[in-house]
């Protein structure tokens, strides 16, 4: 979701919800890995997480970076951290279709990341688009990492044949990974169009 009201109610209810249910589960993932002797704690974890982060799965890969289990944080999550780990633990969260409800209502516009990035496990069909348009759905996210050129080509058409618009990320989180800064983009022309779905202008210029 991209340019909401931060202020909005429901969307900080969900939000708060949202980071609760993350200790639980990052306990969970802990525990099945301890189950096959690998030396990790929930403090561990903690400690590679920055100041006022929300503890997530990038924190744990860090983690098993520091105690030398893996090598990077790409490697843990090809390895151990993708959605059909076995040490996978799923959390609480709105669907697609309702989050895209939710951000609507708080006046910002829905762009679905990655959705055909079969490198990071369970994927959209194409067929799926229908009822995220219907919910709402502003844009897709073409231009990533983990979408082969096939996939990209797949995701473009889509977004014609739907009048959706085309985004790309360098879903950059830090050093632990292998992505660059800007390694993808969005094109200026596409970032005007969707920045106008929006119910009020919130973004800052330089």
């Amino acid at each position: 979701g991209l340019l909401f009201d931060p202020n909005h109610v429901e969307m900080q209810q969900v939000l708060e919800e949202t980071r609760d249910g993350r200790l639980p589960r990052m306990r969970k993932m802990i525990e099945k890995m301890r189950a096959e002797g690998m030396d990790i704690s929930i403090e561990d974890v903690k400690n590679a997480m920055p100041i006022g982060a929300t503890m997530g799965r990038p924190h744990l890969a860090d983690a098993l970076v520091a105690k030398k289990i893996v090598k990077s944080r790409d490697e843990a999550f090809v390895d151990l951290l993708h959605n059909e780990s076995r040490f996978y633990v799923s959390h609480a969260a709105p669907t697609p279709v309702e989050a895209i409800s939710l951000i609507k209502r708080a006046g910002g516009v829905a762009v679905i990341a990655h959705p055909f990035a079969s490198l990071r496990g369970q994927v959209l069909k194409a067929e799926n688009f229908a009822d995220l348009v219907a919910a709402g759905l502003n844009g897709i996210e073409v231009d990533h990492r983990d979408q082969n050129p096939d996939e990209r080509g797949m995701l473009r058409t889509i977004a014609q044949e739907l009048d959706l618009v085309v985004t790309g990320s360098s879903d950059y989180h830090g050093t632990g990974k292998l992505n660059s800064l800007a390694e993808n983009h969005t094109h200026r022309e596409q970032w005007e169009k969707l920045e106008a779905l929006a119910n009020a202008r919130r973004v800052v210029s330089a």
